[in-house]
């Protein structure tokens, strides 16, 4: 490999980790109505039926980009014409991109659904908004953060070494939930003194996405790792932690699994 295409390589997947980094900021921002140039609520409001549509064609192509990437089907097709090493890079920066083209062009609802009047519970759905984030943040560096986002695939293709598919494990709080990113994703959604109907549609289509994507991935899961997976799935909920889960995940999982789409859809 040249050192030419060693660099567009590890450049490519650079630009698509750098592209994601700074949708996500924004996005927290433009959920907030906050910090960012212009909130979910901000901007002229045209006519609610018209919004409606709009938003959630929007909303509906990052779903269907999101799920049909993800599936082994579509890779084992990709990469056909994308070489392995960045079809995680170019996964992460075409969800990227159309997550650009959703915040762009949102159009406002902001008619109001609930607001906190009380400072101090509007402080604690700001603190438990910020958990979420902080929860899809830290959950994913629990898997492999890096390989999660095609940094790992492209610097192993420009180093030319053999690219490992991470390890199947149950860390922290993938001992508690089977898909803690998910559940971080959740809380950022709904936690909000300010509901507008505007929020409340991405909520609830960002709701729906989760619960019918982690349906599909974890298809994918058992079909991949079979047996290992059956026995975590029966240990360890979906989404909301029992008492003796990550006891009972511990015991779940067997050495040597290897998960691919860990938390990947």
């Amino acid at each position: 490999m040249t050192m030419v295409r060693r660099i567009l390589v590890v450049g490519y997947g650079l630009l698509a980790y750098v592209t994601f980094l700074g949708v996500f900021v924004y996005t927290i921002g433009f959920l907030a109505n906050a910090v960012v140039p212009r909130g979910i609520d901000e901007g002229p409001a045209g006519p609610v039926g018209v919004a409606l549509l709009v938003n959630a064609a929007l909303l509906g192509a990052f779903a269907v980009q999101h799920t049909v990437m993800a599936r082994p089907g579509f890779k084992r097709w990709w990469t056909r014409y994308v070489p392995a090493s960045i079809e995680r890079s170019t996964f992460v920066l075409a969800a990227s991109l159309v997550l650009v083209a959703v915040v762009g062009l949102w159009r406002p609802m902001p008619e109001t659904v609930w607001v906190a009047e009380t400072e101090w519970l509007r402080g604690l759905l700001w603190s438990v908004y910020l958990l979420g984030w902080t929860t899809v943040v830290g959950s994913t560096f629990m898997i492999d953060h890096f390989d999660l986002f095609g940094l790992r695939q492209v610097a192993a293709r420009a180093l030319e070494r053999a690219h490992r598919e991470p390890s199947f494990r149950t860390t922290l709080l993938y001992r508690l939930v089977r898909h803690p990113i998910m559940v971080g994703f959740l809380i950022a959604f709904w936690a909000t003194p300010d509901m507008s109907q505007g929020r409340l549609l991405f909520a609830v289509l960002g709701t729906g996405y989760i619960l019918v994507g982690v349906r599909f991935e974890e298809r994918d899961l058992r079909r991949h790792l079979g047996e290992v997976y059956v026995r975590y799935e029966a240990a360890v909920p979906r989404f909301v932690p029992r008492v003796r889960g990550g006891r009972d995940a511990r015991r779940a999982v067997v050495d040597g699994g290897v998960a691919s789409a860990q938390d990947r859809a």
